[in-house]
């Protein structure tokens, strides 16, 4: 018997935990997956209080979504017990609401882009609830970086039961090195998008300025559901302090989800649905 997988909500009994969750759930139709939410303790002290207000938050949720959920709490740090307990299981997506970047965590850095960077699993960020029934028009970035092919793994596994509208962003760059290496990636997703008969359609951006930010308008013009991207490898302390280009992205003022996914060498346990 195939095992089932398994799709995990970071909880803190916030609104925008809410949000995730909804946007889990509606992820989790694509083959039945389990949805878990995990609530992350500082102190073993605090464990029995927050089961009792997990055990009402599973009940609440039955009783809003009529589905199942299940949960588990964990002590140890938000920044790396999150991540470590995904890999553990096995998950295949972890759901993370935010507000974004505020206040003082423009000086300290994303606390999203953080716990992302200490995971191998792939992570939506999101800030809203889930603007249509399901995943439909995606916003596919090509950029420069060889990891980028990455990506079109999730494109197709997200297109196994959603109906999808792929759209894929080629930079406005003057630099001609990574033109070539644009152009390169770009025929590697056309010939993947029309194996697997994905819809798509290429847009060449007409902005100028950074790539994140062609991509947020044009994301914003289109109304995408998500936003697919890859995480800068090592992301360190200045990223982090100064603003990586990801943590400008999960923190957009259009509240578009974003998926990111963290670079890596062994999918082993991807090939399931690869």
């Amino acid at each position: 018997m195939a095992k089932q997988d398994k799709i995990l909500v970071a909880w803190d009994f916030s609104p925008k935990a809410q949000n995730a969750l909804e946007h889990a759930l509606q992820l989790a139709e694509i083959n039945k997956a389990i949805v878990e939410l995990v609530h992350i303790i500082e102190d073993k002290e605090q464990y029995s209080e927050a089961c009792i207000k997990m055990d009402k938050t599973i009940e609440n949720t039955m009783i809003e979504f009529s589905r199942k959920i299940q949960y588990v709490v964990k002590d140890g740090s938000v920044f790396s017990t999150l991540g470590e307990y995904a890999v553990e299981q096995e998950a295949i997506l972890v759901l993370m609401g935010t507000h974004g970047i505020k206040g003082m965590q423009k000086l300290t850095g994303s606390w999203a882009l953080k716990v992302i960077a200490s995971s191998k699993v792939p992570f939506i960020v999101v800030q809203g609830p889930p603007r249509h029934n399901h995943y439909s028009n995606i916003v596919f970035p090509v950029d420069f970086r060889k990891e980028s092919k990455q990506k079109l793994k999730w494109v197709g596994y997200l297109a196994e039961n959603f109906k999808l509208l792929v759209n894929v962003l080629v930079p406005n760059t003057n630099d001609a090195i990574h033109a070539k290496n644009i152009k390169n990636n770009l025929e590697f997703a056309k010939k993947y998008l029309e194996s697997k008969n994905i819809e798509f359609e290429i847009h060449e951006s007409k902005a100028k300025g950074s790539f994140v930010k062609q991509t947020l308008d044009f994301s914003k013009y289109i109304d995408a559901d998500l936003i697919i991207i890859v995480i800068t490898k090592d992301i360190g302390l200045n990223d982090y302090m100064f603003g990586a280009d990801e943590q400008k992205l999960i923190a957009n003022n259009e509240e578009i989800p974003v998926m990111c996914i963290q670079p890596r060498t062994d999918l082993s346990i991807y090939e399931r649905f690869f």
